[in-house]
């Protein structure tokens, strides 16, 4: 199964988080699912860490390079199409990263494993629980 990662899934997953559902650890541990890192979580991860609510043990291209290398995960690029869906989805959620994770959700027809019960709301399959 591919799985698409929320940013708080996979910061939490990273740093051993006790927030992270038994089952996305679960799917997170699995070497037979394929775990997608959305560019756009990386670019939200540069933010946080600019405005000090996220401290990492590297700098995030080299942190975000290790885990790919290190734990067998894969990163999803931002394409046009992702993008287009954006203009057309409902505003059921506001943050303008999560709505990009949702729209690739659906465009790549790819789960993403979140907390958020605002991505219900949408036609992209939620995992948590």
């Amino acid at each position: 199964m591919k799985v698409l990662l929320d940013t708080h899934s996979l910061i939490w997953f990273f740093s051993g988080h006790p927030n992270l559902s038994n089952r996305g650890r679960q799917i997170m541990d699995d070497v037979n699912h394929q775990k997608l890192i959305s560019l756009a979580s990386v670019w939200e991860m540069g933010i946080k860490q600019s405005k000090g609510k996220l401290s990492l043990s590297l700098p995030l291209e080299d942190y975000i390079n290790d885990k790919i290398k290190l734990e067998d995960f894969d990163l999803l690029p931002i394409k046009l199409n992702h993008l287009a869906l954006i203009s057309t989805l409902p505003f059921h959620h506001n943050d303008p990263f999560d709505r990009l994770l949702i729209a690739q959700g659906i465009t790549e027809n790819i789960p993403i494993l979140s907390r958020d019960i605002a991505f219900y709301s949408y036609s992209v399959q939620r995992l948590w629980t």
